[in-house]
């Protein structure tokens, strides 16, 4: 059964929980003694038959990442949200810590060290070893990857590291990882991307603010994803509201 703290918003419609680094979110394939997050909402919605319960999975977030996840829970939720999703209007909001590529050799700041701007990029698909790259466009098989980004000041934080807000315009797979390591960023923990920092758990990406329209009242949802322990024991500390972990 889901603990309380990881629910961030329940009503007879829609489901938003936090998903911790490591969990899949749905699938077959979660290691012995572990439980997709999909297998829990369905034992929490319907704790004595779970195979009955209607979960509406409107969106994903990889396996190392954490953060909000909603789901539906009913059909008619569940196709007013996914149409939100297709029509881009749900605004999405991640904060990573990355290995910062300041080239001080040259006694100016790299490409990355610049506030804020947009990456635009064409990736492709995961191959067959789940890793997305980017190719020209015009290339064969891509899709146009834009990612608005701005660099934060957090309270702490260790040295050659740095804090990042991400919000994608597009949902490409692995998006944000291969856009942050194009540029000599790679995600604190993401090896399949060039990191060689290692991460107490997953990787340092999270899904921290997703603000949606409700699916049934129309008034605006948004919903805020406490950062895992993994962040303060990297030595991170970002202030503000709701920034602790959820245990």
């Amino acid at each position: 059964m889901i603990d309380v703290p990881t629910i961030l918003f329940e009503d007879e419609h829609c489901l938003a929980l936090w998903k911790r680094p490591g969990q899949f979110t749905q699938g077959d394939w979660a290691p012995p003694g572990d439980r997709t997050l999909e297998q829990e909402v369905r034992r929490y919605v319907a704790p004595d038959n779970p195979g009955s319960a209607y979960v509406g999975i409107v969106h994903r977030l990889d396996r190392p990442v954490s953060g909000v996840l909603l789901w539906a829970k009913t059909s008619r939720a569940a196709r007013r949200l996914s149409g939100q999703f297709e029509r881009r209007t749900v605004e999405k909001e991640y904060w990573a810590v990355v290995e910062d590529a300041r080239d001080e050799a040259a006694g100016r700041d790299g490409p990355s060290q610049a506030v804020r701007g947009t990456w635009t990029d064409w990736l492709t698909r995961a191959g067959v070893e789940g890793v997305v790259r980017s190719l020209p466009q015009g290339s064969p098989g891509v899709r146009e990857a834009i990612t608005d980004y701005e660099r934060g000041t957090p309270d702490a934080i260790p040295a050659g590291l740095a804090w990042l807000r991400l919000r994608p315009r597009t949902g490409r797979t692995h998006q944000l990882r291969v856009q942050a390591a194009l540029r000599g960023m790679p995600i604190v923990g993401d090896s399949n991307y060039g990191s060689t920092r290692p991460f107490p758990d997953g990787i340092a990406l999270h899904a921290r603010v997703l603000r949606v329209s409700h699916p049934i009242l129309h008034t605006p949802l948004i919903l805020t994803a406490p950062l895992p322990q993994g962040w303060a024991t990297l030595g991170v500390r970002i202030g503000g509201p709701a920034a602790g972990s959820p245990g």
